[in-house]
């Protein structure tokens, strides 16, 4: 969800300026690893897991007129006999939107920023799960733009 409705006008959001997007801070906002069948999930001989994924991206606004965007990742590997790892990560980034006319705000903010920010999450998934004792698990890239025309019509069908 988008909170941009909060957010003091922007120096320069305006129409007339060159449409840019800064990201001005990225962190971690939370991470979470659980690995609760270690050592014996660890052997060479199991059976590869399951693995599902979660996406989620939130947007809001800030008195600074900057917005900050969190990117939800969730990795979830099991087995016939039960789970083998867990990992959730939500970092997150400050931007400074530019140019960008109100109506094609929550756009960029829910698609352009979390491309900007996937490269670094997916880095920290790979490690934390190579450091939990498994292979990196490198996600796939993420199609964001299908993830929120998806996120949409949800809200439509959800209103109708």
């Amino acid at each position: 969800m988008t909170d941009t409705d909060a957010a003091a006008p922007a120096q320069g959001n305006g129409a007339g300026q060159e449409p840019g997007i800064r990201i001005l801070a990225q962190f971690i906002r939370d991470l979470s690893f659980e690995n609760p069948r270690a050592p014996e999930s660890l052997r060479g001989n199991a059976p590869q897991p399951q693995i599902d994924i979660g996406v989620e991206m939130n947007a809001r606004g800030r008195p600074d007129g900057l917005f900050e965007v969190d990117l939800k990742l969730s990795a979830r590997a099991m087995r016939d006999d039960g789970p083998v790892f867990v990992a959730e990560l939500l970092y997150g980034g400050v931007f400074e939107i530019l140019g960008v006319p109100p109506e094609e705000l929550e756009p960029v903010l829910l698609i352009e920023c979390p491309r900007f920010l996937f490269p670094f999450a997916r880095r920290i998934i790979g490690d934390v799960t190579s450091d939990g004792g498994y292979p990196p698990f490198l996600l796939d890239p993420i199609d964001f733009a299908g993830v929120y025309a998806g996120r949409k019509e949800q809200e439509t069908v959800g209103t109708a």
